[in-house]
């Protein structure tokens, strides 16, 4: 397991954009709002040939009855046992304060090395102002400015030394990675607590509770693969924050990176406007889809005449595609959740396989000629020849032709639907290409 470094402090004291100089990033959102950052933001550091890992954590509030407040305690408290190095971030400009000592006081029963950061020394003077951080029993306080990169150098170098003396695992940037998309509140944190045993993601009943795009991998019962929760995506007139504004960008870009997407749906709200434009974004990124009916213990008629209604209704609405797997599960009673991971992974397997080119000309030229494209002008349009092309992203197949041109959107639907029957490529989209041949 590689070097993991966690940053904790009170709110407000520039722990997000520590982390998003460390990582060279801007993946962590930055806000005046205190109370920004939830959840456990995750991102990759390189520093004199050594890799480490850098959590972000929410502000840490001691002793208070907030919901949110509470929640991010238990992340912080988590991020902390996870870590191999923490960094205490106080605040120079402000000083010493009673929330920074009560901090100090927990930090200081962890047997992990703690470096004390005193950041938004922007200036000489401010280092000066450092010393009373003394009073806090945690060595002496490193002086930086996170915002303009002032001593981050040096800061990195005592962080690298607290590592142990062991070489890093190469990391696979290979592994697909499964985002839970959705609207708010439809249960996508909820679903990926329920996979991996543990409360890695805040869940609260308020929606929009996530804010971040977080990662997660996930190596049980033979899978192996990153689980991607997302902020939940509302129609651009309901953003009225900036601050969702940025987790909305993020949960698309969370899609965009994304090899297989699964969508929760809310059983008892059905299928609604938000649904078909989350899927649109889908599948104009070419992404692989699962749909997941979450809360459908919940639902009081289960049963099949039931089940059947409401698959033909989601199809129904995101028609053409409707090649893709849909599964009735509950995330709180964990009813049908490992299936949803099963199939997930068929469906990326869906998404890397290949056809052998006789296989296909063997299957598809009979069909093209009792079926052939429809002429126009008089014109009459020959396909002799196909194939599926390499390294695509997705499954995509070119036919020759002797007019390409000719070839009407209804007959290249007709080619994927006829290469669907007769391949399993469910879940994922196909590219059909009509060339000269």
């Amino acid at each position: 397991m590689g070097n993991i470094v966690a940053i904790v402090g009170r709110p407000n004291v520039g722990k997000s954009t520590l982390f998003n100089r460390l990582t060279q990033t801007r993946h962590a959102i930055v806000s005046d709002e205190a109370g920004t950052t939830r959840d456990r933001q995750y991102g990759k550091s390189e520093w004199t040939g050594r890799e480490f890992s850098v959590i972000d954590t929410g502000g840490w509030v001691v002793n208070s009855d907030d919901i949110f407040e509470e929640e991010i305690r238990k992340q912080v408290t988590l991020a902390t046992e996870e870590a191999d190095v923490i960094l205490f971030l106080v605040d120079v400009r402000n000083g010493l304060t009673d929330l920074d000592e009560a901090v100090a006081n927990i930090l200081r029963r962890t047997k992990k090395p703690v470096i004390l950061v005193a950041n938004k020394a922007d200036t000489n003077e401010w280092i000066y102002s450092a010393a009373e951080f003394y009073a806090l029993g945690l060595g002496d306080p490193y002086c930086i400015s996170a915002a303009t990169g002032s001593g981050t150098g040096e800061l990195l170098d005592l962080i690298v030394s607290k590592f142990p003396k062991t070489t890093d695992d190469e990391t696979d940037e290979n592994i697909p990675r499964f985002a839970v998309v959705g609207r708010p509140n439809a249960g996508k944190s909820s679903l990926i607590n329920a996979f991996i045993g543990e409360e890695r993601n805040i869940v609260t009943d308020i929606a929009g509770t996530t804010r971040d795009s977080i990662y997660t991998r996930y190596t049980k019962f033979g899978f192996d693969f990153y689980l991607v929760d997302t902020a939940g995506i509302r129609r651009k007139n309901k953003v009225t924050e900036d601050l969702e504004y940025y987790s909305v960008m993020r949960s698309i870009r969370a899609i965009e990176n994304s090899d297989v997407c699964i969508l929760m749906l809310d059983a008892e709200r059905g299928i609604e406007a938000q649904d078909l434009n989350i899927f649109q974004l889908i599948q104009r990124n070419n992404k692989s889809l699962v749909v997941v009916v979450n809360k459908w213990d919940l639902v009081e008629n289960k049963t099949t005449v039931v089940m059947n209604e409401y698959e033909y209704a989601i199809r129904h609405r995101m028609a053409p595609f409707d090649d893709f797997p849909i599964i009735f599960a509950s995330a709180l009673t964990k009813q049908r959740i490992f299936k949803v991971l099963e199939t997930a992974k068929e469906v990326y397997q869906n998404r890397k396989k290949r056809v052998a080119t006789a296989k296909l000309n063997e299957e598809m030229l009979p069909l093209i000629e009792a079926y052939p494209p429809p002429s126009i002008k008089g014109k009459y349009i020959k396909i002799k020849y196909c194939m599926q092309l390499p390294d695509t992203q997705i499954p995509s197949f070119v036919f020759y032709a002797n007019l390409p041109q000719y070839v009407k959107e209804p007959y290249r639907r007709f080619l994927e639907n006829k290469i669907r029957e007769r391949w399993d490529f469910s879940g994922t989209p196909i590219n059909i290409f009509i060339r000269q041949k």
